[in-house]
């Protein structure tokens, strides 16, 4: 398989898919977009059992100049590898959550989902640079466009804003490239992932990318876009949104920030911190007093998503490998909880938590699995959420004592905006005769909601069938960043002091740069 183009393939047969679902009638155009996504599902098997572990760094390679200035290159590493799984395993659920639901303009809706599953694909495997921007970039389109058409009553001021924060933050981003090409000479992403860029420039560069990836992930205060999006979203939309797109901000730390920006990472990691705790525990009280079901799950992955970045700025294994982890428990988890709430939004047609109550009585199923769910956002042991979330906060944890007991305010305080969700919504006295009307989940809920069940389980009972294919490449990142990892505690002056940087670890260039 090493010189098939299944990368290639991989983008085609979603992107095939949205031209006839554009071309389609309803009927037609739904079970298109399921045979795509199912299709590309069974090549995202075939590219799991076919990566070598313990082979080379990057896999699957493939290269062809199209021309002057731009070549198609693409690849994976392990960690590339999990982000892709992860989309083509929640493309299928999203088809199968707007089965039903969707029914104006139903081609193009189904067309915009394929045409994003192939820039999610393109961004976890491009090795070139400006190919990464384009689909980067690009993916903002057809969610906007399924934001805009098929949301709520406020679609157009979400769509709006979804738009412009996220599109802003990456102009920056796009000049710095250009100057990074320039000192390079090279648009190659893995060998820029190795050059050594002068420290003074360092800082600029990172500024630039931060304003983007921040945005994306979303970090505090740059988050407010994200609970109006998913609130007027549709179900499919906020379950790839939060499953998916958040994750493409921790990718472009992962891929470029931290291996390309060493030293200036090291120097904003005080500020990353700020801003991560500060969303723990800010957007977890605002989730605490929400009435809308899916703006609380909204807020909830804004905290989530900062145990990300405080997991990455730690700096060593644990740090690195628990953000990873984290970013995939959550895709999962997140997801699952929107279903979840599109289940009974489908019945009841309102996300008003006093709507419901006493659940469990009607749809003891539909509670099980939303309990599930709950358990793993909170972090229960045995389940997705506990292994990335430990591995995080003991990498900060070596870092700083105070920024890791504050982080973990984060799974206290969402134990409580969660079970206080759960209590309201499954249990308590039966109020509202529709609700207590509601059928148990259908046929074509069971098969969206057990393998995200599933997979719940089998991350938290067996997490190493994840980390293993990531172990090797955090290891080179980890080699990357420790010629400025902070040495902890006693040199970490929380509050705006720069970490002290190990200086007789520097490589020749970067000292040459500092001087």
């Amino acid at each position: 398989m090493s010189h098939f183009p299944i990368l290639s393939l991989m983008l085609l047969v979603p992107l095939i898919g949205a031209v006839i679902s554009l071309l389609s009638g309803r009927d037609t155009a739904r079970k298109v977009a399921l045979l795509a996504t199912l299709v590309d599902l069974a090549l995202g098997v075939v590219l799991w059992l076919q990566y070598d572990i313990g082979g080379a760094q990057w896999q699957f390679q493939e290269h062809a100049a199209l021309f002057a200035g731009f070549e198609w290159k693409l690849g994976i590493d392990g960690i590339a590898l999990l982000l892709i799984a992860l989309t083509v395993f929640l493309m299928p659920i999203c088809i199968g959550a707007s089965w039903n639901s969707i029914e104006k303009r139903a081609g193009e809706y189904y067309a915009a989902f394929l045409l994003m599953e192939t820039l999610m694909i393109g961004v976890f495997t491009a090795q070139d640079l400006f190919l990464f921007y384009i689909m980067f970039e690009a993916g903002l389109i057809p969610m906007y466009l399924i934001i805009g058409i098929w949301g709520g009553a406020e679609r157009i001021y979400a769509s709006y804003k979804f738009f412009l924060y996220t599109l802003l933050g990456s102009v920056l981003m796009l000049i710095a490239m250009f100057w990074m090409v320039n000192e390079a000479g090279t648009t190659d992403i893995p060998t820029l992932m190795q050059y050594d860029f002068p420290a003074h420039a360092q800082t600029w560069l990172f500024l630039a990318f931060f304003a983007s990836f921040a945005v994306k992930m979303p970090m505090w205060p740059v988050h407010t876009w994200l609970p109006d999006a998913h609130v007027q979203a549709p179900t499919a939309g906020s379950v790839i949104l939060a499953g998916v797109l958040l994750k493409m901000g921790g990718y472009g730390f992962i891929r470029f920030s931290l291996p390309m920006f060493p030293i200036a990472s090291a120097y904003f990691a005080p500020m990353v911190w700020t801003l991560s705790i500060a969303a723990v525990v800010i957007t977890s009280l605002i989730a605490l007093v929400q009435t809308d079901m899916k703006k609380l799950i909204a807020y909830s992955s804004v905290a989530h998503m900062a145990i990300v970045t405080v997991g990455l700025f730690a700096f060593n294994r644990q740090g690195l490998e628990g953000s990873v982890v984290v970013m995939l428990s959550h895709g999962i988890v997140s997801g699952a909880l929107f279903l979840a709430v599109g289940v009974i939004y489908d019945r009841l047609h309102t996300r008003e938590i006093v709507r419901y109550g006493g659940l469990a009585i009607n749809m003891p199923y539909y509670a099980l699995f939303f309990l599930l769910f709950t358990m793993a956002s909170i972090g229960l042991p045995g389940t997705s959420g506990f292994v990335g979330e430990f591995l995080s906060l003991m990498g900060i944890y070596k870092n700083s004592t105070w920024i890791a007991l504050i982080s973990t305010t984060g799974i206290i305080l969402g134990a409580a905006y969660m079970l206080y969700l759960y209590r309201r919504v499954v249990f308590g006295e039966q109020k509202n005769a529709d609700a207590a009307a509601m059928l148990d989940l259908d046929a074509r809920e069971w098969l969206m909601m057990v393998p995200l069940a599933a997979s719940v389980l089998w991350m938290g009972i067996y997490p190493e069938s994840f980390m293993a294919p990531m172990r090797k490449d955090i290891g080179v990142l980890e080699a990357r960043v420790a010629i400025a990892r902070p040495k902890g505690d006693a040199d970490v002056k929380f509050g705006g002091k720069t970490p002290a940087v190990g200086v007789a670890t520097l490589g020749s260039a970067q000292l040459k740069g500092a001087k």
